[in-house]
C-alpha cells in the first residue's frame, strides 16, 4: 500500500495531537513540525517519528521542511500565535498568525503540496475587529490568492478547551461558563482532527478551495450543557460562570495595560458575548463529512475518554 505523508503544522499542541491520531488511525505517515522549544513527548508516544523544525516566522525553514521527501501530500495547519505557547516564546503573536501564515503557504505552494487543510475559526468573516478571528480570515483568502488547493475547517468553540479544564470542574459538579445564557457552536476536538484528517486524506479534490463551518448540530449555552453532563453520569452537574459578572464588565479596561494576548482575548470574549459565534450553515459540514455530532453524544464521548464515567 502507498502510504501518505501528511505534515502537521502545530503537531505538539492539544489539536494537533489529536490531529496526528487521527492521521495514523488512517494509515497516514505523520511529518510532524514542530518548533525547537516544543515538547514532543507525546507525539513520539504516538509513534512518530518523522520530525521537522520549523518556525512560522523563518519562510527558509518552512520551505526546507515542505520539500523533504517524500512530498508530502497534504498540510494540516492547526498552529495559533494566540495560544499560550507562543505567548510564552514569542513578542507580537500576531505575526505568527499574519505573516507566519503568508510564509508557510508559500513554502506549500513553492513545494507543490496538492492540498492545505486550514484549522480556521466559525464566523471569522463576521468579526473583522476581533484579530484572533480576523487573521484566520486573512489566511483563508492568502490562500485563494496564492491558488494553493485549499480546504479551511471554521471551527466552533471546543467542548475541551484548549487547555481542558472541564474535567476536573465536571468531577466538583460543574461545567465552567465561558459565557452565561449565549448559545455557541461547539465541537469536540477529536470530532475536529477526524475531519482535517479526512479532508486531507481523502476528501476528492474537486470540494476543494471552500470554507466548511464545523460544529455539533446545534448552538448550545452552557446550561444546557452541563444538562447534557448530568444525564450521561447521572448526577448533578450545573453551569458556573468562569468569569465574575464585575470581572467581564472591567476586562476590556484593564487588559489595555497588559499584553496584547490578554487583550485580543478580551476583545474575543466581548464578541462571543453579542451571540455571533454560531454556525449559519451546517449542510455543507454534512455532506462533505456526514452526520453532525449532537452535544449529548459529544460529551458523552468526552466522559469517555476523560476518564469521568
Amino acid at each position: 500500500m502507498n502510504t501518505r505523508t501528511v505534515t502537521v503544522v502545530g503537531a505538539s499542541g492539544t489539536l494537533g495531537s489529536e490531529i496526528v491520531r487521527a492521521l495514523l488511525k488512517k494509515g497516514a505517515h505523520v511529518r510532524a513540525m514542530v518548533r525547537a522549544t516544543s515538547d514532543r513527548s507525546k507525539l513520539i508516544a504516538l509513534g512518530v517519528t518523522d520530525f521537522v523544525v520549523a518556525d512560522l516566522m523563518d519562510p527558509a525553514a518552512l520551505q526546507r521542511a515542505l520539500a523533504s521527501e517524500p512530498r508530502a501530500a497534504a498540510v494540516i495547519a492547526s498552529a495559533a500565535g494566540f495560544s499560550a505557547h507562543s505567548a510564552r516564546t514569542q513578542g507580537d503573536n500576531s505575526r505568527t498568525d499574519t505573516e507566519g501564515y503568508r510564509h508557510l503557504v508559500d513554502a506549500a505552494k513553492q513545494a507543490g503540496i496538492p492540498r492545505f487543510v486550514l484549522v480556521s475559526i466559525l464566523a471569522c468573516d463576521q468579526a473583522p475587529d476581533v484579530p484572533h478571528f480576523a487573521q484566520k480570515l486573512l489566511a483563508e483568502k492568502y490562500l485563494a490568492e496564492k491558488h494553493q488547493p485549499y480546504i479551511a475547517l471554521r471551527a466552533g468553540a471546543f467542548l475541551d478547551r484548549a487547555q481542558d479544564v472541564v474535567a476536573g470542574k465536571v468531577r466538583k459538579g460543574i461545567f465552567p461558563d465561558i459565557v452565561p445564557g449565549v448559545p455557541m457552536s461547539m465541537i469536540y476536538s477529536p470530532d475536529l482532527a477526524r475531519y482535517a484528517a479526512h479532508a486531507a486524506l481523502d476528501l476528492p479534490a474537486s470540494e476543494l478551495n471552500q470554507s466548511v463551518d464545523i460544529c455539533c448540530d446545534v448552538p448550545a449555552t452552557g446550561t444546557l450543557v452541563a444538562a447534557a453532563f448530568t444525564r450521561v453520569l447521572g448526577r448533578p452537574v450545573v453551569a458556573r460562570p468562569v468569569f465574575p459578572s464585575f470581572v467581564v464588565a472591567l476586562l476590556p479596561l484593564v487588559a489595555r495595560f497588559f499584553s496584547p494576548r490578554l487583550r485580543d482575548q478580551a476583545r474575543v470574549l466581548a464578541w462571543i458575548r453579542k451571540g455571533g459565534y454560531v454556525s449559519h450553515d451546517s449542510q455543507r459540514q454534512k455532506d462533505l463529512f456526514g452526520t453532525l455530532p449532537t452535544i449529548a453524544d459529544s460529551v458523552r464521548r468526552y466522559c469517555r475518554d476523560k476518564g469521568l464515567c
